[in-house]
């Protein structure tokens, strides 16, 4: 999606986009902030892949597009390209330190090598000096090729203590942008494309080495009418508690994770349908105890109460059918009156 949108944008169709994007922006009334118009580039020049797709559903749902819907699919769609960049940047610092390493260990190799010739030609004069002042011209000799010998090697030492420095912080720095590449924005919690990587490896893990996986998405009921009541920022606040929420309750090796717009995700690896379900139940009943308050203006937004779907993974399913029946499990829970969990086998019952 990236080569090919990163393409047209160099090429005479270029303008010809870019007129798309911002006309297509006023029409759905979103603001032409650059992030905005970089995601409606992708929309419009590649209107069938997951961002195109997933851009769409948010507009047909008529919900207006918040700086935190777009700061979110930026994260989830678009982070593979900026990820790459500072990759590129590490890269460059790196070489750059390589070679003045590699210089300093030539100059460390040629005041050796040098070294060398000068003992060697010191003992050829002591063998056939004749008297105390011809040593001492080659001892005086010799003093000034070891202090020459021991500032190059010192010289080489900073070197690589400063190499050794920097080496460690780009890797810091680079841990530091994978994390940020895997973390939704506004919750903190893991965002999709981390959710979908753990929940693909896990099952293939469950499929070859055995074990029990478990899968819950979860909804906040009526969530739409928090942003058109109080707005989008206080719908942003909603968002946070619940994740604020479930990531307290997904200590390792249990995965939380924003799904997307208002719906979530949890992982429960090793976990029996039973304590799962405990899990999630206690979750809801959390969630629903506490009135929240409106920040700006205090007041009172009554209890927010969410929907869930769960299911254990079958032998030879895998992640997406699991997620298709959690899924169906969360709609059954949905259809059923919300607040409330719904197991995956109860949901399917009909079609098993």
């Amino acid at each position: 999606m990236t080569t090919q949108v990163e393409t047209t944008v160099r090429s005479p169709e270029a303008y010809t986009l870019a007129h798309r994007a911002v006309d297509a922006m006023q029409a759905a009334a979103v603001w032409p902030t650059p992030l905005n118009f970089e995601l409606w580039l992708h929309y419009l020049g590649d209107p069938d892949g997951t961002l195109g797709q997933e851009i769409s559903r948010l507009l047909a749902t008529g919900a207006p597009f918040t700086d935190s819907t777009a700061e979110m699919l930026a994260a989830e769609f678009l982070p593979r390209g900026r990820l790459s960049e500072e990759i590129r940047d590490a890269g460059a610092m790196l070489n750059r330190e390589l070679a003045a390493v590699a210089g300093a260990i030539d100059k460390a190799r040629e005041s050796q090598a040098n070294y060398g010739h000068t003992l060697a030609d010191a003992v050829d004069r002591m063998a056939s000096a004749g008297d105390a002042d011809s040593l001492g011209d080659i001892v005086s000799s010799l003093a000034d090729a070891t202090r020459r010998i021991r500032r190059h090697t010192a010289a080489l030492e900073r070197r690589l203590e400063s190499s050794n420095r920097e080496v460690t912080r780009l890797r810091d720095h680079m841990e530091q942008v994978r994390r940020d590449a895997m973390t939704d924005a506004l919750t903190n919690l893991a965002n999709r494309k981390a959710f979908d990587e753990h929940l693909l490896r896990m099952c293939d893990e469950a499929e070859s080495m055995g074990g029990s996986i478990g899968l819950a998405i979860i909804d906040i009921d009526h969530f739409k009418r928090f942003n058109d009541t109080w707005g989008h920022q206080t719908g942003d606040q909603v968002l946070r508690y619940v994740a604020s929420v479930l990531g307290r309750v997904s200590r390792a090796p249990r995965i939380a994770a924003r799904y997307g717009g208002e719906e979530f995700a949890l992982i429960f690896p090793g976990e029996t349908a039973g304590a799962i379900e405990a899990a999630l139940n206690a979750i809801r009943e959390e969630i629903a105890s506490r009135a929240l308050r409106r920040r700006s203006t205090n007041d009172d937004l009554g209890a927010v109460t969410i929907s869930v779907g769960f299911g254990l993974r079958r032998p030879g399913e895998t992640a997406s059918q699991l997620l298709t029946r959690a899924d169906e499990a969360l709609y059954a829970s949905k259809r059923s009156g919300r607040n409330k969990v719904t197991a995956a086998a109860h949901a399917v019952s009909d079609a098993a």
